[in-house]
């Protein structure tokens, strides 16, 4: 690549920041170059500088260039052995904790799917101990940085595709008939969304479970590194991380958390 295509590029990242707060400066590269490339191919642009151009001139391919940039691939109950741990390990442990809120944090949150996914396993495992009474104290947030994604989690209407690694039961329960399979309002009601930069947003705090799956992966090692330490610091002690099965701790905080499931990627930060 040329000199010039270089500080083009170097431009465009940052006009993507400016114009839409999105923070692309700290993407493996060889990842963001790839998810460019498939707009400037869709779009005839064989350069850079014409694709900066051409986003200027039309405001409507931001909102697909973000949809490529972003990563949305999401279902519920998606990897169902993470979730066989959750159930079996991290929920009982969650309930019997003293503090009056459990905030639940899904980081990279997409279109909703996981955090509606803990609030239904939380509900489930509370009608079967018998203790509904305590699901008042959980409070679980969904964060991302595409804002049409937080839209969709809002308006919780899912295709097929969303349910496709969830059980019949499970969807005659807790969805409408679709498509469009609308959550009942039963597992929606303690589960909000926001927008968030996880790399430069203002840092969370008194988190009793985060999950970040399938996002890290996409970042360079020292960005990985310091969304690390800030998802530690925002767990209360005995506080539980949930990765992407592809994904692992790394620099510093890997010492400081201790493994639940190391083959499902959930990690305790200890008392």
């Amino acid at each position: 690549m040329s000199e010039q295509e270089e500080r083009a590029l170097v431009e465009l990242k940052a006009k993507i920041h400016s114009d839409r707060g999105f923070n692309c400066q700290f993407y493996k590269d060889k990842c963001l170059r790839r998810r460019l490339a498939v707009r400037m191919r869709a779009r005839g642009e064989e350069s850079f500088t014409g694709y900066t151009r051409l986003l200027d001139t039309d405001p409507a391919e931001y909102d697909l260039l973000l949809d490529a940039l972003t990563i949305n691939v999401t279902k519920f109950f998606r990897n169902t052995e993470m979730w066989d741990v959750l159930a079996a390990d991290v929920a009982p442990a969650l309930f019997d904790r003293p503090e009056r809120e459990m905030k639940v944090w899904s980081a990279g949150c997409a279109s909703g799917e996981e955090a509606y996914s803990v609030s239904i396993l939380l509900r489930e495992w509370a009608e079967r101990n018998g203790r509904t009474d305590e699901l008042r104290r959980f409070h679980i947030t969904g964060t991302d940085i595409d804002r049409r994604s937080l839209d969709s989690a809002r308006r919780a209407e899912y295709t097929d595709l969303s349910l496709t690694e969830t059980s019949p039961e499970r969807i005659e329960r807790w969805f409408s008939p679709g498509p469009p399979y609308r959550l009942d309002e039963r597992a929606r009601a303690n589960v909000g969304f926001h927008w968030k930069d996880l790399i430069s947003g203002e840092p969370e705090h008194d988190q009793s479970l985060i999950l970040c799956r399938n996002v890290i992966i996409y970042l360079d090692r020292v960005i990985q590194e310091e969304l690390f330490q800030c998802f530690y610091d925002a767990l209360v002690p005995g506080g539980y991380l949930v990765l992407g099965k592809v994904e692992t701790l790394l620099g510093p905080t890997r010492g400081k958390f201790r493994p639940v499931n190391s083959r499902e990627r959930v990690f305790l930060k200890p008392e």
